[in-house]
């Protein structure tokens, strides 16, 4: 039983983190990963630990999912989220959604309820609504500090990566495997700020933010979402795997260290094998992550 979430990579300065405020980053990755690890040390599933994981994560204004979910060019919350069972390759994803409060259920309600993998807009809302979610206004949405990062580059054409004066790529992930030898990969994000044009990054694609697959690894990546897309980055650790016979940590070294660096890819994932190895690799300053197994685990943010 293993489980490994992350909330996010990038330019995370340690000049500008203060002990209080790194001291709530990692209380709040170690309540996501307790939470997820406590249902797997109760025979639970790896689907249903990943998806209790991030919730608890989207719950954080710290992160930028859910609750924490920047402000588009509209002044809006448009939330992406994904998740994957590497048992039979089924997957839930929906991208362009408001107002749900965890859109990590609402992506897994798609996976086991609908006959779709993949929703967008009103219309995942309606399903969302046909399937008792939650639902919250947008005062709940609402965060001075992200209100602040819009305001700072609305009206104008540019958009940011989450953080003013830090590049971060905000994204919220985990990935399990359970008692049973299932694996599964989830994703969430609120995208980048002030986003237009309807813009989704690579967290709610399968293959390229979120995959598993039994016979390989789990994976959910954090990074640039246009690069990650490009270079399809969370399949392409399984296929190196399976058919290239290659470990978890030589393909997550390529992918992230070499592939994604040569096309400028800036960003990191995390990771899970069949036989519980762990992987956190990232080419960026820092990453939020964390992991846990039977033997204990660790919070981290800065350093490899």
């Amino acid at each position: 039983m293993v489980i490994a979430i992350h909330g996010g990579a990038g330019t995370i300065l340690k000049s500008e983190m203060s002990a209080e405020k790194e001291s709530a980053y990692k209380h709040a990755l170690q309540t996501s990963l307790n939470k997820g690890f406590s249902i797997l040390a109760k025979k639970g599933t790896a689907i249903d630990a990943v998806a209790a994981a991030i919730q608890v994560l989207e719950d954080s204004p710290l992160f930028n999912a859910g609750k924490g979910a920047v402000f588009n060019a509209e002044g809006k919350h448009e939330m992406d989220a994904s998740i994957m069972n590497g048992r039979d390759l089924s997957a839930g994803a929906v991208s362009g959604i408001r107002n749900v409060r965890n859109p990590i259920t609402l992506a897994k309600a798609i996976m086991e309820k609908s006959e779709h993998v993949f929703l967008t807009g009103e219309g995942a809302e309606i399903f969302a609504k046909q399937h008792h979610l939650e639902f919250e206004d947008d005062s709940y949405f609402y965060d001075e500090n992200r209100y602040q990062q819009w305001q700072k580059i609305n009206a104008t054409d540019a958009f940011q990566l989450d953080h003013t004066s830090e590049k971060k790529f905000g994204t919220v992930g985990a990935v399990a495997l359970d008692s049973f030898g299932n694996l599964a990969a989830g994703t969430s994000t609120g995208g980048m700020t002030n986003k237009k044009y309807g813009r989704v990054g690579d967290s709610p694609i399968i293959g390229a933010g979120t995959y598993a697959n039994n016979n390989t690894c789990a994976i959910s990546c954090t990074g640039h979402g246009e690069l990650f897309i490009r270079s399809v980055v969370a399949y392409d650790i399984s296929c190196l795997m399976e058919y290239k016979g290659m470990s978890l940590k030589d393909a997550c070294l390529l992918v992230v260290h070499e592939k994604l660096l040569k096309i400028k890819g800036e960003g990191g994932l995390i990771a899970i094998d069949r036989n519980g190895n762990i992987e956190l690799p990232f080419n960026s300053e820092g990453m939020y992550r964390g992991w846990q197994n039977v033997a204990g685990g660790a919070v981290e943010i800065y350093g490899n």
